[in-house]
């Protein structure tokens, strides 16, 4: 399992932040679990201030969180689901949405929660899409890393 060895994060200090989770359109049943694994994740660490945005695809999740991050967010998620197919398809858009979260954090120095499953199969997309039978919630993981970060950053300045 992916999972194994993750470490056992809390977040302390997250309630004043203002949060932006990105969700993609397709695979609606993952993408479901997955938007409900990060508010769970934000009620937990009392954030209240948070927005959810649906896109097209994980492709465009980039674009959408670099204007999020010019707009006063101190994290945003990005969640998203990319299975392989029978084309290089999943390589180009598993890549661009990757590489584009990073430089969306990078440059703007805002947190990017990666929530993109990139599985070979839907079954494991549903394994780690925090539904009922799931083995792992990745919306709920990419919530609380971005929060932790978040709150860490914020105490870099004092």
């Amino acid at each position: 399992m992916s999972g194994e060895g993750a470490p056992q994060l809390g977040v302390q200090g997250a309630k004043d932040l203002k949060v932006a989770v990105i969700a993609a359109q397709w695979h609606q049943t993952v993408m479901d679990g997955l938007v409900a694994g990060a508010e769970r994740a934000l009620r937990e660490y009392g954030v209240a201030d948070y927005t959810v945005l649906r896109v097209p695809g994980s492709y465009e999740l980039p674009v959408v969180a670099k204007g999020l991050a010019a707009r006063g967010y101190d994290a945003i998620i990005a969640l998203g689901v990319v299975i392989r197919g029978g084309t290089p398809h999943f390589d180009y858009v598993c890549e661009a949405a990757t590489m584009g979260l990073t430089q969306v954090s990078v440059d703007s120095g805002i947190p990017v929660g990666f929530g993109l499953l990139t599985c070979d199969n839907e079954q494991q997309a549903l394994d780690r899409a925090g539904l009922p039978d799931s083995k792992e919630d990745k919306g709920h993981e990419a919530t609380t890393a971005a929060l932790a970060t978040a709150v860490l950053l914020r105490g870099l300045d004092g």
